[in-house]
């Protein structure tokens, strides 16, 4: 029986969720799904808003319990928490099904977006509004710069962290996987020695009554264990060595799904922190996509429901059509769409029915926390570094690499300054920090003013 909306929810039994109908679970998840606009702050208040306060099908503390969990792991925190729900009410299918409706949604968007930039690309209107798009972006990450800072940058210890991965990836060019790494080593030794410092973000501590007595498929057990091993390390990466060993390592498709592969397992503090990644070999080293399609990819996540880790599909999808092979272009970025979908969002199945099991055990570890902290620093130099980025290759239609000791620095060329991406740049920011609109409202805001740019300056 569903409780009434009148007794307190503090009081409910968190598991005590079985009786929920899986169909109406699933026309929830949908719900949400469709409704998951503004990045992973916006998607997990939808969340909370709909199955702790509206369907009270999982307790506060409990709700809290899976996001901290969410935090640790590689990946999407917004798709692994919904995952981790669906998997409470309904086992694995639930949380597959879950998973599945919270990502189709911007999939389909993201996917219908593509084909029409490269059929209609061309058109003076739709180049307006995707130039629209891609100013008011580099708001959109500067914001995201201060909100991450905003949430971990309380001691000298994390600003070192954060300076040192901006240094390492705008003058040395340092692999993200490596700051990621280096990152989660600091935090792991330097937990152990002085938590005061490295360990700044808290967990919320668990108050559910029947932690103990949890339902069955939530205990972990050895067997269960492998069980989601033996199914969905396969399911994630037979795909991609078959691809490799059949076309070979230099096709786009093979190159791809060993791309995004790794992109899935170092995709700590979200879309933009891993964007810097995919930006410096998607565009500098593959050739996938030129730099201001890195910020239309964004800007058509940005708007549309869904993870934003999303704009990978969009980088995807480039790739193939720019090297389609014997294909047809657009049949084979569809193909590489998919692709890039899968082994990006597989691992994050892996990663939840695997560790959410142990999730007491996980979050009673204090080095953890303190890894968590450094990573999360470290992301704040890395979304920093791509904010600059952005603004070299937003703002100034050059940019430059030049050499200087141990590696080298973007330098934009000032005579190709572009008045009009700063004029609705700073539109933006006036609209997100001045004016508090929502992204959606920042995006179409700007995407007008690109669309009249652009029939203003058209010959």
């Amino acid at each position: 029986m569903r409780r009434s909306p009148s007794e307190p929810i503090a009081s409910d039994p968190p598991l005590i969720i079985h009786s929920v109908p899986f169909t109406e679970a699933a026309r929830t998840f949908a719900s949400i799904g469709l409704n998951s606009f503004g990045g992973p702050t916006g998607q997990i208040a939808v969340m909370h808003r709909v199955l702790v306060e509206e369907k009270r099908w999982i307790s506060e503390e409990r709700f809290l319990h899976g996001l901290n969990l969410c935090m640790l792991l590689p990946g999407p925190e917004a798709m692994q928490l919904v995952t981790y729900v669906g998997w409470l009410l309904h086992r694995t299918r639930g949380g597959v099904v879950a998973g599945l409706l919270f990502v189709l949604p911007g999939f389909v968007a993201i996917l219908a977006l593509s084909i029409l930039y490269t059929t209609l690309g061309n058109l003076g209107p739709v180049q307006g509004l995707l130039f629209g798009l891609k100013a008011a972006v580099l708001a959109i990450v500067v914001q995201a710069v201060i909100r991450i800072g905003k949430r971990v940058l309380k001691k000298s210890a994390m600003y070192a962290i954060a300076a040192a991965s901006f240094a390492a990836l705008f003058a040395f060019q340092m692999p993200f996987p490596v700051v990621i790494a280096s990152a989660a080593f600091i935090g792991l030794i330097g937990g152990r020695q002085r938590q005061d410092i490295f360990a700044v973000i808290t967990s919320t501590a668990s108050t559910d009554s029947d932690t103990r007595t949890a339902a069955p498929h939530t205990q972990p057990t050895l067997r269960r264990t492998l069980i989601v091993l033996a199914t969905w390390i396969p399911i994630w990466l037979v795909p991609v060595v078959a691809l490799r060993l059949w076309l070979g390592a230099d096709n786009v498709f093979a190159a791809q799904a060993v791309f995004f592969s790794k992109a899935a397992v170092v995709t700590f503090g979200g879309a933009y922190a891993v964007l810097a990644y995919v930006a410096q070999q998607a565009v500098e080293v593959h050739h996938w996509l030129a730099p201001g399609e890195m910020l239309t990819g964004l800007g058509l996540a940005e708007s549309t429901p869904g993870p934003l880790i999303m704009v990978l599909e969009f980088v995807g999808y480039m790739g193939a059509y720019r090297h389609p092979g014997s294909l047809d272009p657009t049949l084979a970025g569809v193909l590489a769409a998919t692709l890039a979908v899968w082994t990006t969002f597989a691992p994050c199945f892996l990663w939840i029915f695997l560790v959410a099991p142990y999730m007491e055990a996980i979050r009673s570890r204090p080095t953890l926390t303190a890894a968590l902290s450094c990573i999360t620093a470290a992301v704040v130099g890395v979304v920093l570094n791509l904010a600059v980025w952005f603004a070299a290759h937003t703002l100034f239609g050059a940019v430059t690499n030049r050499a200087w000791i141990g590696g080298s620095l973007p330098v934009p060329q000032w005579s190709t300054l572009d008045v009009a991406a700063i004029a609705i740049s700073l539109a933006a920011a006036v609209m997100i920090f001045v004016l508090r609109r929502g992204i959606l409202t920042t995006l179409a805001v700007s995407a007008a003013l690109g669309i009249a740019w652009r029939l203003v300056a058209s010959p």
